[in-house]
């Protein structure tokens, strides 16, 4: 088969793999309200979390972890060729932002944004992940957290040269899209109605 329709072929699983909604099919296995109508309306482990169910949450964590990284691993296993992995890690995410089966109504992409990262380079996907962890702990807020790992990453890259231009484009993108899927979290953090973790 051709180079080129395999390279297509990579790029359309890598959307399809992320637009499974991991939080949606968590929630209907365990008999849980859709998150779509709690809280915010995310589908991401966030919401989950606020049905009081950490075993949905756990598993809507995994699963879109997984369709970041799963898709990515296998580019990189195949190829050396970095704009084919960054297009797999873009597709992967794009398809869990705007879901095929979902009417392209989906997440926020944090936890793809994760698994692209761990799959594309450990060390950048756990200086996101320590960001993460770090900024939560302190200021209790989910969209705090994800921009300022996706900020703080991007910045490191560019600082210490960590990897490839296609690497420091794609980060670039993703802070431009979770920042643009956070717009209402930044509107209700200026007005004070943003809802901190363990928060109905």
């Amino acid at each position: 088969m051709n180079a080129v329709v395999l390279q297509i072929a990579a790029v359309i699983a890598a959307y399809l793999l992320g637009s499974i909604n991991s939080a949606v099919l968590s929630s209907k296995a365990l008999h849980l309200p859709d998150p779509r109508t709690l809280g915010s309306g995310n589908p991401g482990a966030t919401n989950v979390l606020r049905t009081g169910s950490k075993s949905a949450a756990a598993i809507t964590l995994l699963g879109d972890v997984l369709k970041g990284f799963l898709p990515v691993l296998l580019a990189t296993t195949l190829t050396d060729d970095p704009r084919l992995v960054a297009a797999v890690g873009l597709a992967a995410l794009l398809g869990h932002i705007f879901p095929v089966y979902y009417r392209f109504q989906g997440g926020k992409g944090v936890a793809t944004t994760l698994g692209v990262l761990l799959a594309m380079d450990w060390l950048l996907g756990g200086l996101w992940a320590l960001t993460w962890v770090a900024t939560a702990l302190v200021f209790r807020y989910s969209s705090v957290a994800a921009m300022t790992a996706m900020v703080v990453t991007l910045v490191l890259a560019v600082a210490f040269r960590m990897d490839a231009p296609w690497t420091i484009g794609l980060l670039g993108l993703f802070t431009a899209l979770i920042f643009w899927r956070h717009t209402s979290n930044i509107r209700d953090l200026r007005a004070g109605r943003e809802v901190k973790f363990g928060k109905k």
